[in-house]
């Protein structure tokens, strides 16, 4: 009976608001967020989440452009691939090529909506989930390891930890998302510059497009950018902001 009632707690949880962070609490969560990001020792560890994000949006994408999805393999570099089948040229196959690189952002900005709204929860129990279903597709023992371990670190927070402990972990991996968005562009660019990277998202997209490769990295990098500054006026409505936003 008590299994029950926590289950149905969780589920008004879910489909109900949670309060707000404040703005010193979310600009903390961003700090948090940006070391992360940046401290090379660390980002060694969460960029496998990033990979995750990655992957995941090429995933998702070959479904929703009619592609049967053969499975995702995650290193412990940090590298992952995606197999999907279908046509190799074609508007659905560069959707898929183009779909990893934005994954984080159009993830990182779908939950800054979701946190300025209060779903506080809602967030947490859908990265759950979306591991959870990710996991079906994963093929090598380190990728199920990778997300298992993922995945089972958001459901201890969203199953035992408390109101304001959720608040701060979903604020910090909203952040995390994106800003993590522009690091692995900057890796690739540079792995493009010693010739180690010719076979990379950005270089199967030129040659399905004839777009130039560098092209497809500065619009990613826009996309980006574009996240950020939209979740920002989402997520940190102080005057100038707000100001700004609403145009004076």
């Amino acid at each position: 009976m008590a299994a029950a009632d926590d289950l149905g707690q969780v589920w008004q949880d879910v489909l109900g608001t949670q309060p707000r962070l404040s703005d010193t609490a979310l600009l903390a969560c961003a700090a948090v967020a940006l070391v992360t990001v940046w401290v090379r020792r660390v980002w060694r560890v969460t960029r496998q989440v990033v990979t995750i994000v990655h992957e995941g949006g090429h995933a998702l994408v070959a479904l929703l452009v009619g592609r049967r999805l053969a499975g995702i393999r995650l290193h412990s570099d940090t590298s992952g691939v995606t197999v999907s089948r279908g046509r190799p040229t074609g508007l659905g196959m560069v959707a898929t090529a183009a779909a990893g690189y934005v994954a984080p952002s159009v993830l990182g900005l779908t939950y800054a909506a979701m946190l300025a709204g209060g779903r506080i929860t809602a967030l947490l129990w859908l990265s759950v989930g979306l591991l959870a279903v990710m996991l079906v597709a994963i093929r090598n023992a380190y990728g199920v390891v990778a997300v298992l371990v993922t995945g089972l670190g958001l459901f201890v927070v969203s199953w035992y930890a408390p109101a304001r402990v959720q608040a701060l972990v979903a604020g910090a991996f909203t952040w995390f998302l994106l800003l993590a968005a522009f690091r692995p562009l900057a890796e690739l660019q540079r792995k493009r510059a010693t010739g180690r990277a010719r076979d990379s998202d950005v270089d199967q997209l030129s040659r399905l497009t004839r777009v130039p490769a560098p092209v497809w990295v500065a619009m990613f990098a826009l996309v980006a950018a574009g996240a950020l500054v939209l979740s920002v006026t989402w997520l940190l409505p102080v005057a100038s902001v707000r100001g700004w936003s609403l145009g004076g």
